[in-house]
């Protein structure tokens, strides 16, 4: 069993010690520390350190929770906004060494209204990065038995590192620990975005923390040892695993990289060669190129941008500034924001990729400049029961006559008891209801179809589940705010050559006039190979913005204004079927 030593409390830099707020990388003494060999990973209290003796499914972050945990220590004021908003959600854990002087200084010195939903666990921890060192979810049988799994924390911080079990105690869950050989595992939560279906994403960081000559006294694993654990603990079955990036200190893919749903990928993006940016690019290629959806179908991608700092710079020059590193809590999404002129393009992207749910910025740049943000200091803990609803959502069709079936997979421990799919083309007026029907017992499929239209039209539609037991959830789970939503259109092979001349949409440019980053939306029925371009007044190309491939679906692409001169200009965006121009001022 692993131990800390009182020898290793004497030589334990002053860091950890006197709790210095330390950053989410590691600090130059932890680091030397480390490199002495003389740290001992501390094995959890209370952990189980054999795998659970059963199937186990990851729970994806946008699935219903129970509770959010923050460690009460630096950056208060950030912690305070968290705690406000995502109390209205969910029981939110404050992780403290006093809970009297928590909570005075969340309704005294912080201001919030009440501590409605509040709850604080006093127990000794080293920083604020609870998304490293937190406890992972898991379900047994995919809706049964919640289970918190701990992994071996990758920094020399005894105390953070068996918070897992102290929040397992507190509310009763099973923990199992990756500290024991020859499954003794080193992660972090923020080097792990699961999809809730068997798929996991992390950059090779986690190679170098558990192969041969890691610093951190664990046996060496094989990339077939690392797959075997992250199945046998979390029931990941496809971990996809990507280079790390030059200029990311920690190398956690949570700075650059966030799951909107099962089958869309949130990329942060930078200006053509500048910072990460071609590193970030050629590891989405190689997702997009080698893997499916869990639905076998390929990934979609939402790019959201990556900005400069105070100075305009890029690191490695200027801080990591990301809006990936956000969390969702239940009909809520909360963002990083760090100056207007950037957060409000990316604030718009995020809401029109989740409708329904309300998108909250919180100022993040006292916190940036130590390698973190919101999702770095926060912790999800799914629902003890999670009705869970899986759907591949529909495409758009050439088709408005037949009824568009709709499937999803639908479970809860307890069974389902029905199922109903609403359905609307104005978003504005009621929902029609359709009885949906359990057509796959073994897979959990239920089926509804929502009837053939007299027109060319945008449908709108969600899905609610009703479980044995009476809890009823939806999905998207702020429907019927939230929704998907596909267009139907009629075609034959006389009109749909005129149908695809549309197929390649620019929709305004914002903001315009411009002063920085500039988003050029693009909507295209298919794929679709497309230029678009900067032009001055006399049609001379001043800038090629992009060339190449047009995923279909909505995608964005950046100009940041301050590289060009005060002035009117014209954006084209051409296709093999024509072309279409705006006007964009830059002042």
């Amino acid at each position: 069993m692993k131990f800390f030593t009182p020898l290793l409390f004497f030589l334990l830099p002053l860091a950890l010690t006197a709790q210095k707020d330390l950053p989410n990388g590691f600090d130059p003494q932890e680091w030397q520390f480390l490199q002495s060999g003389l740290y001992n990973f501390p094995e959890g209290i209370e952990g189980i350190t054999t795998p659970p003796p059963y199937p186990v499914r990851a729970m994806a972050e946008w699935e219903e929770i129970q509770a959010l945990c923050v460690t009460w220590t630096s950056y208060k004021g950030i912690l305070a906004q968290i705690i406000q908003h995502a109390k209205e959600q969910c029981e939110v854990i404050v992780i403290c060494n006093d809970s009297i002087q928590a909570k005075n200084q969340l309704l005294n010195t912080y201001g919030l209204p009440d501590l409605n939903n509040v709850s604080f666990l006093v127990a000794p921890y080293n920083t604020v990065w609870i998304r490293d060192y937190g406890p992972n979810c898991v379900y047994a049988n995919d809706v049964d038995s919640l289970h918190l799994i701990d992994w071996i924390y990758n920094r020399p911080r005894p105390k953070d590192d068996v918070i897992p079990d102290k929040i397992g105690e507190y509310l009763d869950y099973p923990v199992f620990s990756t500290t024991e050989a020859p499954t003794d595992y080193v992660a972090t939560g923020g080097n792990y975005l699961p999809d809730g279906m068997g798929t996991a994403f992390s950059s090779e960081l986690i190679v170098e923390e558990n192969g041969a000559g890691n610093p951190f006294g664990v046996t060496a694993k094989s990339l077939d040892d690392i797959d075997a654990i992250m199945n046998s603990f979390m029931g990941i079955e496809n971990y996809i695993k990507m280079p790390v990036l030059p200029y990311d200190a920690i190398h956690h893919i949570d700075m650059h990289w966030y799951l909107l749903d099962e089958e869309t990928i949130m990329a942060g993006l930078y200006p053509p060669g500048t910072a990460d940016g071609p590193q970030i690019e050629a590891n989405l290629q190689y997702v997009l190129s080698n893997f499916t959806s869990p639905f076998g179908t390929p990934y979609k991608v939402v790019r959201i941008q990556m900005p400069p700092d105070w100075g305009g710079d890029f690191p490695p020059f200027g801080e990591y500034r990301t809006y990936a590193n956000s969390v969702f809590v239940n009909n809520i999404v909360l963002t990083p924001t760090y100056e207007e002129q950037y957060d409000t393009n990316n604030l718009k992207i995020l809401r029109d990729a989740l409708p329904g749910y309300e998108v909250i910025g919180i100022d993040c740049n006292d916190i940036i400049g130590a390698s973190g943000a919101l999702h770095c200091i926060t912790k999800p803990i799914g629902v003890a029961d999670p009705l869970l609803i899986q759907h591949k959502p529909l495409e758009d069709v050439y088709d408005y006559y037949d009824p568009f079936e709709v499937n999803a997979s639908i479970q809860h421990r307890s069974g389902v008891s029905s199922a109903k799919l609403y359905y609307t083309t104005d978003t504005t007026q009621a929902y029609s209801p359709v009885d949906m029907t359990l057509t796959n017992a073994t897979e959990h499929t239920w089926t509804g179809s929502i009837p053939g239209q007299s027109s060319d039209i945008e449908i709108f539609y969600y899905i609610e589940g009703v479980a044995n037991s009476g809890k009823t959830l939806t999905r998207p789970m702020p429907a019927p705010a939230g929704y998907w939503n596909f267009h139907a259109t009629f075609s034959t092979s006389a009109s749909e050559e005129g149908f695809q001349s549309h197929q390649t949409l620019m929709d305004p440019i914002f903001p315009n006039p411009a002063r920085a980053i500039t988003c050029i939306p693009v909507q295209s029925e298919r794929r679709e190979e497309a230029r678009i371009e900067m032009l001055d007044l006399l049609g001379r190309t001043v800038h090629v913005i992009h060339e190449g491939a047009i995923p279909a679906g909505e995608s964005s692409y950046f100009i940041q204004a301050l590289h060009f001169q005060p002035g009117s200009y014209l954006v084209r965006l051409s296709t093999g079927h024509g072309q279409q121009i705006q006007k964009l001022i830059i002042r």
